[in-house]
């Protein structure tokens, strides 16, 4: 089998077909850069050569006359116009205008600024620390006539309270001691006395006052005196009452 296939396949593959495909492939590269070649020189090449040496010079010089013209009509017109009205107009404008707010500047200083500040500092603080003074004192005044006011009446008060103590003293206090000490004590002594002579038995004189006054005597009171023993009785068995008792 081997000499029969693989030796004759070898061979014809080394010596034959192997030739073949080398000049095939050198053929093809030939025909490739043939064509390439032919493509280059008339689909790139012309185009190259109309770019390169008319269209780009022709564009460069329309470009320049354009740019010769922009510059004509529209630059050197705007310079000027710029560097000869607008820039003085706008100078003139802005010196204008500084002139304008200086004037209205001064205008509302001395017609809104300095009469307020002089209102303010002549008019109103003065007037403002005078109130403030007037009613300072107002404050205080009426505050010391209240004060005064309330003492007066604290004075006429306590002096009417006075008054009516000494009045009501006077008028119902001491009538009800001296009928008291006058008619009461002398009426309840006699009965106390005749009751005491009907049972035989002589009554305890009444209670007599301090010998001095409980500020003199350091708060207490003397001890009431006994009463003088009893008279010697009589026939009938009556006892008399003391004298100082009728």
């Amino acid at each position: 089998m081997r000499q029969l296939l693989v030796l004759p396949a070898r061979w014809l593959y080394a010596h034959v077909l192997t030739p073949v495909g080398h000049g095939l492939a050198w053929l093809l590269r030939g025909l490739g850069a043939a064509l390439r070649w032919v493509g280059l020189a008339l689909f790139v090449w012309p185009w190259v050569t109309l770019w390169r040496y008319v269209l780009a010079p022709v564009g460069r010089g329309i470009g320049a006359a354009l740019a010769w013209l922009v510059r004509l009509l529209v630059v050197v017109p705007a310079q000027w116009l710029y560097a000869r009205v607008l820039s003085p107009a706008g100078r003139g404008l802005a010196w204008l205008v500084r002139g304008l707010g200086a004037v209205l500047a001064t205008l509302v200083r001395w017609l809104v600024v300095v009469p307020l500040v002089t209102l303010w500092r002549y008019v109103l603080v003065p007037a403002g620390r005078l109130l403030a003074a007037v009613v300072t004192v107002l404050v205080r005044e009426t505050g010391a006539a209240l004060g005064h006011c309330w003492r007066a009446a604290g004075i006429v008060s306590r002096a009417i309270g006075r008054i009516l103590a000494t009045v009501l003293r006077w008028v119902l206090v001491e009538p009800l001691r001296w009928v008291y000490r006058s008619v009461l004590t002398l009426s309840g002594t006699a009965s106390g006395t005749a009751s005491g002579g009907r049972s035989g038995r002589p009554c305890a004189p009444p209670a007599r006052p301090c010998g001095r006054p409980a500020g003199r005597s350091g708060g207490r009171c003397s001890a009431p005196r006994r009463a003088p023993a009893a008279t010697a009785a009589e026939p009938g068995g009556n006892r008399e009452p003391p004298a100082h008792v009728l």
